[in-house]
């Protein structure tokens, strides 16, 4: 950049000077030729006076003694002519061609000498002359005078070497000025290309912002700013997309999951109720206890099917409409308290006790048969597979926002390599022995998808004394 900013400065430079060079010797040379015009017509002047001739050389006397003093015009010569004939000369006579008549003034060559001088002086040898031809009144007399164009002419007309040096010293001045400023701005540029070839190159890359502080600096610090925003949205989009398209796949597994899951937990009720039904079919004389006894089988395993057909429409409804259910300001002093009443009325829990601890206007936001089920899962939870004589319910505490429970027995725990996967759906800690008790394998599940559901949070933990501790989070009731 400061090349061609310094460049098209000293060439407008250089045209100025040349212009100027030019318009100041033409004005010079202008000035040459009306000090001549002034002789020819004062030549005339007294020409047409009636003294007449006679009173030219004595003029011619007075130019010679004025301008012989002056180095521009001490070797100026003068002719005067009358009808074409030559009758008073300055000088070395003059002769000029009749183009050069007609012009009347301009610059000729060595103008010839036709007669013998009338004032002795030396002869002019010089090349060129500047000359100005004037004719009377009356069209007779004629009078011409030429100026050499020698050393002091050419260094009269030649322009002040002051006006180049200025100009000299403008243009170094604007140059010193040009680099130092195209230097500061060059640098700006530099670093912005820098910036902008490296962010081509590497779409991960975060610049820095050390612009000098300027505007320009400035305009560059706010590119690179937006190019950061720019680049952070971006990043944060492509992670948001490859979350979202992790929660899809996911989703997706968990659904095939279920589905297998599905498949092979419908298998076995109905492959055994058809095995007993075709039994009793094949073997119309098979006793009647026995025929009881294989239809109260059959019976079970119906209604395991049943209870595991009603799970999974549960679970079902949970996760994929979660958020759309229904929900109002409960008690949930009055929701243990009905629960408790149930287990004792049902029998569910056979020798186990049920206790439970909530204060009185525990206000929830909730849905009453979705949070009945979840505890009535957890006692079922509790009687098949604690091995303890006690579980019961109990608030740990409260925030802003939500109550903390607890749902604890005192039996004796799973293994801790289990914890991490009890809520996995059809997740047994023991297959066989959880078969035997009747258990679906999403009595868990659903109480993990109702507590989601309802914008709380869910964990389970053995207990150092024994049995599992589920804590969980309910949101309060929005007047609370």
């Amino acid at each position: 950049m400061f090349l061609p900013l310094v460049s098209a400065l000293w060439l407008m430079l250089i045209c100025m000077g040349l212009w100027t060079f030019y318009n100041n010797r033409n004005y010079k040379e202008a000035r040459i030729r009306e000090q001549l015009d002034l002789v020819n017509s004062r030549v005339l002047a007294f020409y047409d006076d009636e003294s007449g001739e006679s009173n030219i050389r004595p003029y011619l006397r007075f130019v010679y003694d004025y301008y012989y003093s002056s180095p521009l015009y001490d070797r100026i010569r003068i002719s005067v002519y009358e009808d074409h004939k030559l009758v008073q000369a300055y000088g070395e006579p003059i002769e000029l061609t009749s183009e050069e008549l007609d012009s009347e003034s301009g610059i000729t060559s060595s103008p010839g000498v036709t007669t013998s001088p009338m004032i002795e002086i030396d002869s002019d040898n010089s090349r060129n002359f500047y000359y100005k031809a004037n004719t009377s009144s009356d069209g007779r007399a004629t009078v011409i005078t030429v100026l050499p164009m020698d050393g002091d002419v050419s260094e009269a007309i030649r322009p002040a070497i002051g006006v180049f040096v200025g100009l000299f010293l403008v243009a170094l001045t604007i140059t010193i000025i040009a680099f130092f400023f195209t230097r500061h701005f060059g640098k700006n540029i530099k670093l912005l290309r820098s910036f902008a070839e490296k962010a081509a190159s590497d779409p991960n890359f975060l610049p820095a912002t050390d612009f000098p502080h300027d505007e320009l600096g400035d305009i560059n610090r706010q590119i690179v700013h937006m190019y950061n925003e720019r680049s952070k949205a971006v990043q944060k989009q492509k992670r948001e997309h490859a979350v979202a398209m992790h929660a899809i796949e996911e989703k997706s597994r968990a659904k095939r999951q279920l589905s297998n899951n599905i498949n092979h937990e419908l298998r076995t009720p109905i492959g055994v109720i058809k095995g007993y039904l075709d039994t009793i079919i094949e073997n119309p004389d098979m006793d009647g206890n026995t025929r009881t006894h294989f239809i109260k089988k059959a019976q079970e395993h119906a209604n395991r099917l049943v209870t595991l057909i009603a799970d999974v429409s549960a679970i079902t409804r949970l996760e994929e409409g979660g958020e759309l259910i229904s929900t109002e300001e409960l008690d949930f002093h009055d929701v243990a308290f009905t629960i408790s009443n149930d287990i004792e009325e049902s029998g569910v829990l056979g020798s186990m006790s049920f206790n439970f601890d909530v204060p009185l206007d525990c206000k929830i936001n909730g849905n009453y048969n979705l949070l009945t089920g979840m505890l009535m899962n957890l006692a079922r939870n509790a009687a098949a597979y604690s091995k303890g004589d006690m579980c019961e319910l109990i608030c740990t505490g409260e925030d802003k926002a939500f109550y903390s429970f607890a749902f604890r027995d005192n039996g004796k725990g799973v293994g801790e390599e289990h914890i991490p996967h009890l809520f996995d759906r059809f997740y047994r800690v023991d297959s066989g022995r959880a078969r035997k008790a009747g258990g679906t394998g999403l009595g868990l599940p659903i109480v993990q998808s109702t507590v989601i559901a309802h914008g709380g949070t869910i964990t389970v933990e053995n207990r150092p004394e024994g049995g599992l501790c589920f804590r969980f989070k309910l949101p309060k009731a929005k007047n609370k």
